[in-house]
């Protein structure tokens, strides 16, 4: 695997765990998402305008997808309202390929690997190590954490059988961003009951900066699996949760113990295991 490829996965790995920053600094966190699926939203349209439609298979897929990634944005907005980022996020990304594990073991009979064994192991561990002892996370930020990891899960499997079915993977992934980018504001005016967004204020352009950070680490990402095997450098991206145990001591002012430090690599190496396809 060339540097290049491994560069483009670290720094993948780093703009994800930006974006969570830009949401965990939000005055508003709910209003700074939903501000922050505009870049998305701006960038799909044009995509969904000019490719075909998915096929019509597709589109209960295409609307799942999208429920469920608002889902994952009020979910995660909610575990940022009571933990660190530092605390939050490890557990989000080390927690999706955990259940997908667990779910494959307990749901559909599939036998785990050693590997996986081994991951399910340290990720469990990462995350009790994240909420035991000085500074650990809150049982509510845990809980709604592991929901967003979860719903992460959900809509990952939803969007493999959907893209499958739309036979333009272009076209699906745009009309489910399109589609989330109206119900995130639709949800939030259903909550707060008005979304106003001034355009002279710092804090839109924050979020709509956010934004743009969430697209570009998904680009780079699909950039570095265009010019490189899978399996290594979706282990690499799982460094994102030492990234930002680091950003969130940097920019947000928050507690860097050895142990959440420790914590953090570990659950990024189990996700690594349960992640990694050679």
């Amino acid at each position: 695997m060339s540097a290049t490829v491994v560069g483009l996965a670290v720094f993948a790995a780093i703009l994800h765990a930006s974006w969570n920053a830009f949401l965990r600094t939000g005055a508003d966190r709910l209003w700074t998402v939903t501000v922050m699926s505009f870049s998305s939203t701006l960038v799909a349209i044009p995509f969904a305008l000019f490719h075909a439609l998915p096929a019509a298979a597709a589109w209960p897929y295409v609307v799942l997808s999208a429920c469920l990634q608002v889902g994952y944005s009020v979910f995660l907005v909610a575990a940022y309202r009571y933990g660190e980022l530092g605390q939050v996020y490890p557990i989000v990304r080390g927690s999706v390929p955990l259940l997908v594990a667990l779910g494959g073991f307990f749901l559909a009979g599939q036998q785990l690997t050693m590997p996986e064994i081994v991951g399910v192991a340290l990720v469990a561990g990462g995350i009790m190590g994240l909420s035991l002892g000085r500074g650990r996370a809150s049982t509510t930020s845990i809980l709604y954490a592991l929901a967003a990891g979860a719903i992460i899960a959900a809509y990952a499997t939803v969007d493999a059988i959907g893209v499958r079915a739309a036979q333009d993977s272009s076209a699906y992934t745009a009309w489910v961003l399109v589609l989330y980018g109206a119900l995130l504001p639709a949800t939030f005016i259903a909550m707060r009951g008005r979304l106003a967004v001034d355009l002279s204020a710092p804090e839109t352009w924050k979020a709509l900066g956010g934004g743009l950070f969430a697209l570009m680490a998904y680009g780079v990402v699909v950039a570095a699996f265009a010019l490189g095997p899978a399996g290594p450098i979706t282990a690499i991206r799982e460094t994102s949760v030492v990234f930002a145990a680091f950003i969130g001591r940097l920019f947000l002012g928050e507690l860097l113990t050895p142990r959440r430090v420790g914590a953090c690599a570990i659950v990024a190496l189990g996700a690594i295991c349960l992640g990694y396809r050679p």
